[in-house]
C-alpha cells in the first residue's frame, strides 16, 4: 500500500450490474449459453460446462459481458473473480457481478486487489452479508476502498504479479504431468483394468477391505463432554493426496474416536461428488477423523494388496467407465457401501504392486519438491500483493 496513492470506492472506478435472474417456467426467447458462478475460477474461466437458458433479443445487450469485464461471484466463494478476455460477448446470470471499468483503470489490477482482500478474509468478514451463506451484494462490493495509482503503475504491478502467477502455473502443470506419468506407468504394468488383457486374478472390493462410512455430522447433537477433532470431508480427499489446509472440526465421543480413527495405509474414498476419488492415508499418529461423505477402507490381508496400488486402479477404472454401473446418480452421484462391496478389482501379484508403488514413491518425492517450491512462490506472491494492497 502506497501512502501517496489516491483511494476511491470501487463504485467510483467502475459500473456494476448483476446478470439475469432466471426463471425456467416464465422465461421466453432463444436458448443461449450463459456464465454462472461455477464457470468463474480465480483468474480463469471454465467454459466446459456452460448451461443454457432463454434470453430475449432485447436482453442481450443488458446481460452480456464484453472483453475486459471483471466477473465477480456474488455468493458461494464470494468475490472469486475472473476477466472475460474473449472478443465474443457472453451472457451471464445474477450469481455474478459484471464490473466494467472506466478509462484509466486496469481490470487485472483490481482483480488482484480483490484477491488480496479475499486472502486476508476482508471480503468475507467485512463486506459479505449473511451468516450460514455469504453474499456479496452490490452496495457492499461498490463500497470497497481501492487504490488508484497511475495507469502505468497499475500495469507495472500487474506484470510483476503475473510473473509470479505464471511461475506457480508452470509448477502446477509439472504436477499434472507427473500424475499423468504415474497413470501411464500403471497402464504399462497392468493394462486396462476393465478388459484385463493380462488375465490378472479378480476379487470383489468386499473380499479385500473392511469398509465403513464416517460419522454423520449433526451440530444439534453435539455433546459438550465430547472431544473436538478435525475431520476429513469430501473436498479434503484429492486423487492420490489430501488437502488439509481447510479442515473443519466437530465433536466426537470416545467410542467415535476409536471407530472413526485413521491408520497408516487406510484408503479414503469419496462416497459422493466425484465418487471414487481416493488416496492413501500416510500419517501414523493422526488426530484427524472422517465424516459420512467418505469410505474408510482397511486392507484385510496385506499379503494380497499394496495400498498405493488401489487409488491408481480406481482412477483407471473410473476413466474407463468401470464404476458407472455401481454409482447411484440422481442430481449427485453416490457410491454406496453396498455397491462398493461388489466392485470387481484386478489383483496382480503383490510383488508387482509393490514395484509399482516404488515407482510412484519416486514420483511423489519429485512432486513434494515441486509443492514446496509452489508454497514458497505463493508466499512471495502473497507478500507482493500485500505490499501493494495491504
Amino acid at each position: 500500500m502506497k501512502a501517496n496513492w489516491e483511494y476511491k470506492k470501487l463504485g467510483d472506478v467502475c459500473v456494476s450490474e448483476l446478470g439475469k435472474t432466471l426463471n425456467q417456467s416464465k422465461d421466453i426467447g432463444t436458448h443461449r449459453p450463459y456464465l454462472c458462478a461455477i464457470n468463474i475460477q480465480w483468474d480463469s474461466l471454465n467454459l466446459s460446462n456452460l448451461k443454457q437458458a432463454r434470453f430475449e433479443d432485447d436482453e442481450l445487450e443488458r446481460y452480456s459481458v464484453q472483453k475486459g469485464d471483471l466477473l465477480v461471484c456474488e455468493g458461494g466463494d464470494v468475490g472469486r473473480a475472473a476477466i472475460w478476455d474473449n472478443s465474443e460477448p457472453m451472457l451471464y446470470q445474477n450469481a455474478l457481478h459484471r464490473l466494467r471499468f472506466s478509462k484509466g483503470f486496469y481490470p487485472r489490477f483490481y482483480l488482484f486487489c480483490l484477491r488480496s482482500l479475499k486472502n486476508k478474509g476482508v471480503l468475507d468478514n467485512r463486506y459479505a452479508k449473511g451468516v450460514t451463506i455469504k453474499h456479496l451484494v452490490k452496495s457492499s462490493l461498490m463500497s470497497i476502498p481501492v487504490p488508484v495509482p497511475p495507469l502505468s503503475e497499475q500495469k507495472r504491478i500487474v506484470a510483476e504479479l503475473d510473473l509470479l502467477t505464471e511461475v506457480i502455473d508452470k509448477q502446477k502443470t509439472q504436477l499434472k504431468e507427473l500424475d499423468t506419468l504415474a497413470q501411464s506407468i500403471f497402464y504399462d504394468m497392468f493394462g486396462d483394468p476393465i478388459e484385463n488383457p493380462k488375465g490378472w486374478d479378480v476379487k470383489k472390493w468386499g473380499e479385500l477391505f473392511h469398509t465403513i462410512l464416517g460419522k454423520m455430522l449433526d451440530a444439534k447433537k453435539q455433546n459438550p463432554n465430547d472431544e473436538i477433532r478435525p475431520y476429513l470431508g469430501n473436498t479434503n480427499v484429492q486423487w492420490f493426496s489430501f488437502d488439509l489446509s481447510a479442515l473443519k472440526t466437530m465433536s466426537f465421543s470416545s467410542k467415535e474416536l476409536e471407530k472413526f480413527a485413521l491408520k497408516k495405509g487406510d484408503i479414503l474414498l469419496c462416497e459422493g461428488g466425484e465418487s471414487g476419488r481416493c488416496a492413501v492415508w500416510e500419517d501414523e499418529n493422526a488426530s484427524v477423523l472422517f465424516q459420512k461423505a467418505i469410505h474408510r477402507a482397511r486392507i484385510k490381508d496385506y499379503s494380497l494388496v499394496e495400498p498405493h496400488f488401489i487409488p491408481f486402479l480406481i482412477k483407471s477404472m473410473k476413466e474407463k467407465g468401470g464404476l458407472k454401473n455401481f454409482v447411484s446418480k440422481a442430481t449427485i452421484e453416490h457410491l454406496t457401501g453396498e455397491k462398493l462391496a461388489v466392485v470387481p478389482l484386478i489383483l496382480p501379484p503383490l510383488a508387482l504392486q509393490q514395484s509399482f508403488a516404488d515407482k510412484i514413491q519416486s514420483i511423489e518425492n519429485q512432486k513434494a519438491k515441486i509443492k514446496a517450491s509452489i508454497a514458497d512462490t505463493q508466499k512471495l506472491l502473497d507478500y507482493t500483493m500485500d505490499k501493494y494492497f495491504g
